[in-house]
């Protein structure tokens, strides 16, 4: 493993405007062309969480899934985050991981809102997706998942013989501020119970139904501490990962051999 960069795109999404979105966002992520390794957008980044954008739910042969494949290729780096996209099975909150080659991987938003009723509109995905880049093996996650950790959990010699499933958890979220609390707690419990760094995007601004959005966007090490963490602002940030650190630290704290070994259904 060598270190990986990280940029945190944290930003204002703007409501039900997928091509204004996809400029804005554009423009934020342009010039980390040869500065990064991984670029995370925010959740539903092209409309905000919205049950009222299924109607304009796009398909994997979209406008969307190409910029973020264009995106990806000029930057030489790979970029996530999620999107409405409807399949013959239903419409996804489905998180898109572009890389370079034209690649994409996705993983189907599994724990749906229902506090906000997206579990009656959208489709709830079942699998989990571990995907190797530059070295690394990610987790990503999207928004509510956060609190499932179960589904999260880092296991030890089941993915890949004598190791844990992944080095890194990446969450995409729009999480509201009157819930920040449990946001900032949460992703450190993650980070020290699965031995991994954790990567989370929140979106700022008050979306279309009036909600506020405090950021709170961050990287967190393997013992909980923050490497980066943002306010409440537009900003991008990247973040150097330490391989090295991370490990030493399961040599020297080895819990994974004591996990609880179990089946998801």
């Amino acid at each position: 493993m060598n270190d990986l960069r990280v940029s945190l795109i944290q930003g204002d999404t703007r409501w039900h405007d997928p091509a204004g979105n996809r400029e804005y966002y554009g423009r934020l992520i342009a010039p980390l062309h040869g500065t990064t390794d991984l670029v995370i957008l925010p959740e539903t980044f092209t409309s905000g969480f919205s049950n009222d954008a299924i109607g304009n739910a796009e398909t994997m042969d979209g406008p969307t899934v190409e910029w973020i494949r264009e995106q990806a290729a000029r930057l030489d780096a790979a970029v996530t985050g999620s999107v409405q996209l409807r399949t013959q099975e239903g419409v996804f909150n489905r998180l898109l991981f572009a890389t370079p080659d034209g690649a994409i991987s996705t993983y189907d938003k599994r724990h749906l809102f229902r506090y906000a009723r997206e579990h009656e509109r959208y489709a709830s995905g079942r699998d989990r997706l571990t995907v190797e880049w530059r070295g690394w093996r990610i987790c990503p996650l999207v928004c509510y998942d956060l609190r499932f950790p179960v589904f999260s959990r880092n296991r030890f010699d089941v993915e890949r013989a004598g190791h844990l499933d992944y080095d890194l958890m990446l969450f995409v979220a729009n999480w509201p501020s009157a819930r920040s609390y449990p946001w900032k707690t949460l992703l450190r419990a993650r980070a020290i119970e699965n031995l991994s760094f954790v990567a989370a995007v929140n979106r700022v601004g008050t979306d279309g139904n009036g909600l506020h959005y405090a950021g709170d966007s961050a990287v967190i090490d393997f013992l909980g501490h923050p490497i980066s963490e943002c306010a409440d602002e537009e900003v991008v940030v990247t973040t150097t990962l330490q391989a090295a650190e991370l490990l030493a630290h399961r040599e020297r704290f080895p819990a994974m051999l004591d996990g609880d070994a179990f089946n998801l259904v």
